[in-house]
């Protein structure tokens, strides 16, 4: 006896099973966030913990709690937030739009080598802060101000040479490598022939570092990392339809350049404001996304895990910066240098087999 499958009914088998498929693929890609997103919480918990209870001026595990709730004593609180936790806030909020920016740069470019400071936006705001400081003789916030304007004239270059009837990822990559040498050379220049304090004064700017965002500085970094961090949530939902190619978004009716161009906006403004507070936290930007990608495994963009991963990143590289050596003590720049340089060697290498095989 033989049965027959009702023509009707086997179409919708198979739309219901690829239905249960999807929303198992979907349920564990939410998981994975979730886990990731915890886990990197704890972690910055961690080294948040350990930033305020270690070297000589701290505050006993026991006590911080109690200090965060306004129960302990004075030197507790002058510790806690006066010294320390405006330097973890810092921290946070700086790898936070460096992660995010470089998620967004390598999405947006589809190139995992594509980051701000490879680029050169980040060297563009360190030419910025120098040229004030050595050239024009400045100090404070307007150092800042001209390290902003710095990022900003630089990426309107690379935006301008790459173009040619719409921007094409590889151009500006190409243009933005090359910037960043014109940049360093010019920083090497002006550091050469100024006088050695106002060279060390200057320093800084060329390697990143967290330990003096306090007041305004800090507040502007909040509200600025805040408001790039919404802006990229309206508008990243493009970014699954651009990793598609310009033809098929074309054909879909997504506006590529102009959508490409709002998200490399956004992206160039969170570099410019952690930049203008800190200074070029070196590799950041290139190293967060990758290990985001990684973690969450969903063929992603991973901005919120990004956003996490940059913040953790860069949290613990200061935490090891100041209490790794007991008598010296690296800005973050040179601990995530001295993580991210061999990384990126490995990516180069790996690409360059991807690209044989």
């Amino acid at each position: 006896m033989t049965t027959t499958t009702d023509p009707v009914t086997r179409p919708a088998r198979d739309v219901e099973a690829v239905r249960l498929v999807v929303a198992s693929v979907r349920h564990r890609n939410r998981r994975r966030l979730v886990v990731t997103l915890a886990v990197g919480a704890a972690l910055g918990l961690a080294f948040a913990l350990i930033a305020i209870s270690s070297g000589a001026a701290s505050v006993s595990p026991d006590r911080v709690l109690a200090t965060l709730f306004g129960q302990g004593d004075r030197t507790e609180q002058l510790v806690v937030f006066k010294l320390r936790l405006p330097r973890i806030l810092a921290a946070v909020f700086v790898g936070a739009a460096f992660g995010l920016a470089g998620a967004v740069f390598q999405a947006v470019l589809r190139n995992p080598l594509a980051s701000p400071d490879i680029l050169g936006v980040s060297t563009g705001a360190s030419l910025g802060a120098v040229w004030a400081i050595l050239g024009l003789g400045l100090a404070g916030v307007v150092v800042s101000g001209f390290a902003l304007a710095g990022a900003l004239l630089v990426a309107l270059i690379i935006w301008a040479a790459a173009w040619r009837q719409g921007l094409h990822g590889i151009r500006f990559v190409l243009v933005g490598v090359g910037l960043a040498y014109v940049c360093g050379s010019l920083i090497a220049w002006l550091l050469a022939r100024a006088e050695v304090r106002q060279a060390q004064a200057a320093l800084l700017w060329t390697v990143g570092s967290v330990s003096d965002v306090r007041g305004d500085a800090l507040t502007m970094l909040i509200i600025g990392v805040v408001i790039g961090c919404l802006l990229t949530a309206v508008f990243a939902h493009g970014l699954p339809v651009l990793a598609l190619g310009d033809d098929h978004a074309a054909s879909l009716g997504v506006r590529t350049d102009v959508r490409r161009g709002i998200l490399l906006l956004v992206a160039v403004l969170l570099i410019a404001i952690a930049t203008s507070v800190a200074g070029p936290v070196a590799f950041v930007a290139l190293i967060a996304p990758a290990i985001a990608r990684r973690l969450v495994d969903d063929g992603s963009a991973a901005l919120t895990a990004s956003v996490m991963t940059g913040a953790v990143l860069t949290l613990g590289a200061d935490v090891i910066g100041q209490f790794a050596l007991p008598e010296f003590t690296a800005p973050v720049g040179i601990v995530t240098g001295l993580i991210g340089a061999p990384y990126m060697l490995w990516l180069l290498a790996r690409t360059e087999r991807k690209s044989r095989a």
